[in-house]
């Protein structure tokens, strides 16, 4: 388990409660990282904890009920888990959420305040909490999970592909501020987003067996992605979509 690029590494998965967070703690683990979960849902949680335990019973594995929407509790996150295992390589950030509407002009302003804490405000905390520990890190890793919606909105998506290209211009800015730390040798550490149409799980077949989920990427793909921007040079994935799925 683990001779690669993951090997020792820590990593925190935001979000690693849901069917994207477990596939990727699974996959983590199996890279021999130590893996620091959090959600918001301590019984969804554990169960992740635990199945990427089971799995792979030489890992570490744990798990933080963090409230991500507040950024004190989202530095402390960091804080401790850099002081419990002496590094933080990487922040996974897979906190989800959509909201859209028939029309346009049928799109309802709270699917934007609900969609602004979820898929913009909570990258600002974990990245303002983690940015530095990141950067201390010599294979320190943002990733940022993001859709093909943010480069081509549609008419009745307009509250979600915003908060998801927000979250977008975020991420580059701090891919920026890598790049600025590196100096002339270039960044030692990198902010990517991994760019989606939408996600599949197993359970989503079972529950539709005739539905195609074209263009949909498999959680168990994402999660093999996830790992893959480890294995390249930070100046490599610093700052750029790596697209997952068809370009509009």
């Amino acid at each position: 388990m683990g001779n690669g690029a993951l090997d020792g590494a820590v990593i925190a998965v935001a979000g690693a409660g849901g069917p994207a967070g477990r596939a990727a703690l699974l996959r983590l683990a199996e890279a021999g990282a130590t893996v620091v979960g959090s959600d918001n849902d301590p019984e969804r949680l554990a169960a992740a904890v635990d199945a990427a335990r089971y799995a792979h019973g030489g890992a570490t594995v744990t798990g933080d009920t963090v409230d991500l929407l507040d950024l004190d509790s989202t530095r402390e996150w960091a804080a401790r888990t850099e002081k419990e295992f002496g590094r933080v390589d990487g922040l996974v950030h897979l906190v989800g959420g959509w909201r859209g509407s028939e029309t346009f002009t049928k799109t309802k302003l709270d699917d934007w305040d609900l969609l602004e804490l979820l898929l913009v405000r909570t990258v600002l905390h974990t990245s303002l909490a983690f940015h530095e520990a990141l950067q201390r890190s010599d294979r320190g890793r943002y990733v940022l999970i993001s859709a093909a919606g943010a480069s081509k909105p549609t008419a009745g998506n307009a509250a979600y592909a915003a908060a998801k290209a927000a979250a977008e211009a975020w991420t580059l800015a701090m891919a920026d501020y890598f790049r600025k730390a590196g100096g002339e040798q270039g960044p030692t550490s990198a902010a990517a987003i991994l760019v989606v149409k939408a996600l599949v799980h197993d359970a989503m077949r079972a529950d539709r067996p005739n539905a195609k989920f074209a263009g949909f990427t498999d959680v168990k793909d994402l999660a093999e992605a996830i790992a893959g921007v480890w294995d390249k040079p930070a100046a490599e994935v610093n700052g750029t979509r790596l697209w997952l799925t068809e370009k509009p």
